[in-house]
Parts: C-alpha cells; structure tokens; sequence
C-alpha cells in the first residue's frame, strides 16, 4: 500500500543515512494517473495519503516517466542494468488496461513503488518488485 511504502522510505532514510544510503522517491504518473501534480505531491502526503501530517524524510523529486519513449535517462539507465526484479522475475503489468506508454518492454517498470539500489559507486545492484 501507499501508505506501508511512504513510511518504509522514511524509515530506510532514518535507519540508513548516517551510513550513507540516499533514498529518492521519483513519483511517475504512468500507473493509473495516481499521482498528482508536482506542486501537490507534498499536500497530498501530508494530508491524504498517508495523511496525518506525513513529511517524507527522504528526497522526493519530480515527477518523471519510467517507461516508454519518454523514460527518464536514469530509468532508461537502471532497467538496461537491472531487467527484472530480483524477488519477482516474471514481475509484469497485470491489467493491459493501465498501460498508458508505448513502445511496451519487458523490463519496464510494473507498477508504482518499484526500488532500484544503487552502490556507492552509481552501479545499479538490485531492483525490487513492488511488493
């Protein structure tokens, strides 16, 4: 849920930043129009979703596109490193119906709230399934 991945970044952020782990949420708008415009994104955290005065601790950037022709470079980049999930291979879109880029790639990202690590040394490691 939503609300079980903002606090989970949050709290990788307060567990992990004195060692040095940086986690960035990149908000897309590619999965069902679930998120809203760039200036509203912290309202709504803060008020809807999760709600209660939630302040992402960690850096939350602008909006991008993850998948198709408009991918951000950074997504482009970390799918050709990292193709699939580690912990769901097989991990794709299930509804045909959200899906709202083009061209379509097996290693796109399936839905929101995908995570990539990336060393220190900027190669990517790992990915991991929305789950």
């Amino acid at each position: 849920t939503t609300v079980r991945d903002y606090t989970q970044m949050n709290e990788l952020h307060e567990r992990y930043a004195g060692q040095g782990l940086v986690v960035l949420g990149v908000p897309c708008n590619q999965f069902g129009h679930q998120n809203c415009k760039n200036e509203e994104i912290l309202l709504s955290l803060k008020h809807v979703r999760p709600g209660n005065g939630f302040e992402p601790k960690f850096q939350l950037l602008e909006k991008v596109d993850v998948n198709g022709k408009d991918a951000h470079p950074l997504f482009v980049f970390l799918k050709e490193k990292l193709p699939f999930p580690s912990d769901d291979p097989s991990s794709l879109m299930n509804d045909p119906k959200l899906i709202m880029w083009s061209p379509v790639s097996r290693n796109d990202v399936s839905w929101n709230f995908e995570k990539f690590l990336v060393g220190p040394d900027g190669v990517p490691f790992k990915r991991y399934s929305r789950r």
